[in-house]
């Protein structure tokens, strides 16, 4: 499939605070995810945190189907949204922050928060390439692949390379046969069909909703632009395409480079639209994945919705033709 699609990203700014001097406790180690105290367990997950505690909150939730996106064991605004999603379906207190309450629902999930992975041929030997940033040179390429093990694997576990790293200090994450520790996100259930997605500009949300209007599942999502506004109302799910050809044309882009030309940018993970094409009945719009999770409600698009690779799949099993968009502020 040729898609005429909307998909580079444009990064907003922000400005740096003043870095603390306070001395800091010692961290608790990433691999200690499952071996909290009992207290450590129920303490508040909120603003600012970071560590062990964080990271059994990121995988917990992303297993519920709210995800934080890229887990990294830092709190942040894409966490904070998961938690509010997260306590509005259970009927919570809305705060943002992980309490007591909040946990003991959490909880009730007794899969182990990490697990152990053996690195595979295939992870080792690729292939493997570095993708170039203009659209021509992506062009020459015959598939748009992952740039390194570490890229590949951070994807296959929902989390960013430096976590598998910090996870797995000493160790090669790119040698056959090497035993990981990983986020359990294998865990999860199976999502039941969706009957409307509703994107919500104003949180930077994806929710998915039964036919009954109550959510189910929710993701972080980049949302348009000043420049090329997210067309709010309602819509409808034409079709869904995995692993897309994707068809730049630069007459669609306020931002493309003079003399640029149309290109034909095989598929891929590092595509410019990731995994998966949600195409939407308003013409050249639709909810695709990214080659830069990490940057996921961050960043802004041009129209499109945009999600992690793993979060657009996810959804993309969920829906079916004909299904409701409903795009709001």
């Amino acid at each position: 499939m040729l898609l005429p699609l909307f998909g580079a990203s444009v990064a907003w700014c922000g400005a740096a605070g003043a870095a603390s001097t306070a001395p800091r406790a010692a961290a608790t180690p990433l691999t200690a995810a499952d071996m909290l105290t009992a207290a450590q367990r129920t303490a508040p997950v909120g603003p600012a945190m970071k560590g062990a505690k964080v990271l059994r909150a990121q995988v917990l939730l992303d297993r519920a189907h709210f995800s934080s996106g890229e887990i990294d064991a830092s709190y942040d605004g894409n966490l904070r949204q998961a938690i509010r999603g997260f306590q509005k379906l259970r009927q919570l207190p809305v705060t943002g922050v992980v309490d007591a309450a909040t946990w003991a629902v959490l909880a009730t999930d007794k899969a182990p928060v990490l697990s152990t992975y053996t690195v595979s041929a295939q992870d080792a030997a690729g292939p493997y390439v570095v993708v170039p940033a203009s659209m021509a040179a992506k062009a020459k390429l015959g598939a748009l692949g992952y740039a390194n093990a570490a890229e590949a694997l951070g994807e296959k576990f929902h989390c960013s390379p430096s976590l598998l790293r910090r996870l797995n200090p000493g160790k090669r994450l790119d040698r056959a046969g090497e035993q990981l520790t990983v986020p359990n996100v294998a865990s999860a259930s199976a999502l039941p069909r969706a009957a409307k997605i509703l994107v919500d500009q104003s949180d930077g949300t994806l929710t998915l909703l039964d036919s009954g209007g109550m959510p189910f599942a929710q993701f972080p999502a980049s949302t348009g632009s000043a420049h090329d506004p997210l067309p709010y109302g309602q819509w409808q799910v034409k079709g869904v395409a995995r692993n897309p050809v994707y068809q730049y044309n630069p007459k669609l882009f306020w931002d493309a480079k003079s003399g640029e030309a149309k290109a034909k940018i095989a598929a891929g993970p590092n595509n410019p639209v990731g995994v998966a094409w949600i195409e939407m009945s308003k013409e050249h719009y639709g909810i695709h994945g990214t080659p830069s999770p990490a940057n996921i409600a961050k960043t802004q698009s041009h129209g499109c919705i945009r999600l992690t690779n793993w979060d657009v799949l996810t959804v993309a099993k969920a829906v079916l033709r004909g299904a409701v968009i409903l795009l709001q502020e």
